[in-house]
């Protein structure tokens, strides 16, 4: 392990450890304490850099003061421009950011977008209010514009500081808020999220000693056979999953240890976005005694270890994979895509993260594959698959896994190269095997819809996509 991995591991463990006392604390000592701990490790992983978070959120701010009836794209522009900044300091002699600062960058990014969007809703809603002199449902909206002192606390809070889930402005309301979470589990569902992490963690340790990303750079690797160059990339993504695997699973304990984003089950919690229903907080038998009402961790959910893993398609496995942002990306982006088509809207929302990321080749060379990909499985969707009786879905379920695994094997060596020239370099010596596949199936799959006109779908099947779509 590196240095700053070890640093990232001790600030997840001090994160679980604190979340415990300020789960039984009050709405005062959650918001004052949680933010000071947040700014203490800022300060201790950042120094003088923390003037980029606060100058971005001085920046937010005053756009949703001076127009909160319009600030969401003001403020999605504005961080992105200083996004822009922040990864060109050294171009204007400035000190390099550390990697923690860049991490408080990225996360501090998404929070404050989504709080501009926040208020937005709010003052739509109010306006309408006053309009049609009636009310409106409260579920995921804040109850006021919160103060320049209330932003940067909501910013600082320890919880997801450097590492995640990200979590809307109305999630962290809640939990100041929160009733009766004394009553709440953690420790069941801790121990249980946990469960897995001891294992992955050590086959991270196992495999990344033998199979270290280095070589990939290193002349004498391209001297190996074809067949091992394309073997190696397996590894590869195996370790990039197991170390995220570890620290999401952290991230997510320490939010269970303070019972941030714990909701009724009945609230239909997603990731990111927090409940879609309106719920209640105690419920009460008829005789008036309180009922014991069922919680879940689904808003802070960001990673779907086994579906990530086992799910068939490209398009499912990032649901599964960093939940929270994924959500973000989808309701700020993908949903606001300049063309509303599936392909172009994907590839418009990759290019975003990827830029969101930063500004190394590899991860737009990755993440713009993707939509390729996409494109490749719907065609083959729609061209053979739905034509082939049921042994023959499931022979072709299989195969599909296998080639999206090493679609994602082969996304990730951009994502983990960085330069344009390595990732390029190991791609061509692979002959681009996964954009030819991709290209190819692309071709037949559309070549096969022409050809044949398209089955009427059963009822069984319209419903299982509509709720996949959902």
């Amino acid at each position: 392990m590196s240095p700053d991995e070890i640093t990232y591991l001790v600030v997840l463990l001090f994160s679980v450890i604190i979340g415990f006392l300020f789960k039984h604390a009050g709405p005062h000592v959650k918001q004052w304490g949680g933010a000071a701990v947040g700014l203490l490790l800022t300060l201790g992983t950042c120094n003088i850099h923390i003037l980029h978070s606060i100058i971005t959120i001085l920046g937010t701010w005053l756009i949703t003061k001076i127009s909160p009836r319009s600030c969401h794209f003001l403020a999605l522009g504005w961080t992105f421009t200083y996004l822009l900044f922040f990864r060109t300091v050294t171009y204007f002699d400035l000190p390099a950011p550390t990697p923690f600062t860049n991490a408080v960058q990225l996360l501090l990014t998404l929070k404050l977008v989504s709080l501009a969007n926040e208020v937005q809703e709010f003052s739509r809603v109010k306006k309408q209010e006053v309009a049609s002199f009636s009310s409106q449902s409260s579920v995921n909206m804040i109850p006021k514009i919160p103060s320049l002192m209330e932003v940067f606390l909501y910013s600082y809070c320890y919880i997801g500081l450097m590492t995640g889930p990200f979590y809307r402005f109305k999630t962290y309301h809640d939990w100041l808020h929160q009733i009766g979470s004394q009553e709440i589990p953690s420790w069941k569902p801790m121990l249980s999220r946990l469960r897995a992490a001891p294992v992955f963690g050590v086959l991270f340790l196992i495999v990344s000693h033998y199979f270290p990303l280095e070589y990939v750079k290193k002349d004498e690797f391209y001297e190996c056979s074809f067949l091992y160059r394309l073997f190696y990339m397996v590894p590869i993504f195996f370790v990039f999953r197991m170390r995220f695997y570890v620290a999401w699973i952290f991230a997510e304990c320490g939010c269970i240890a303070a019972a941030f984003g714990a909701y009724p089950v009945a609230a239909k919690s997603r990731s990111g976005g927090g409940p879609t229903v309106e719920y209640a907080l105690l419920e009460r038998d008829d005789d008036g005694s309180k009922l014991n009402t069922e919680y879940d961790y689904e808003t802070v959910k960001n990673i779907d270890c086994y579906g990530a893993d086992f799910c068939v398609k490209v398009k499912d496995g990032m649901r599964c994979w960093n939940m929270s942002v994924q959500w973000w990306l989808a309701q700020y982006i993908y949903k606001n895509s300049p063309v509303k088509s599936f392909v172009f809207g994907s590839a418009w929302t990759m290019l975003i993260s990827a830029y969101w990321h930063g500004i190394h080749p590899g991860y737009y060379l990755s993440f713009l594959t993707i939509p390729l990909c996409l494109a490749s499985e719907a065609a083959m969707d729609a061209g053979l698959r739905r034509r082939l009786p049921d042994s023959g879905k499931l022979v072709f379920d299989w195969v599909h896994w296998f080639l999206k695994m090493r679609a994602y094997d082969y996304m990730c060596m951009g994502f983990v190269l960085l330069t344009f020239s390595d990732t390029v370099r190991y791609w061509r010596s692979i002959y681009f095997a996964v954009h030819v596949v991709a290209l190819f199936f692309l071709i037949v799959g559309n070549v096969l819809s022409i050809m044949a006109p398209r089955p009427a779908r059963s009822s069984k099947e319209g419903k299982e996509e509509s709720e996949k779509a959902k």
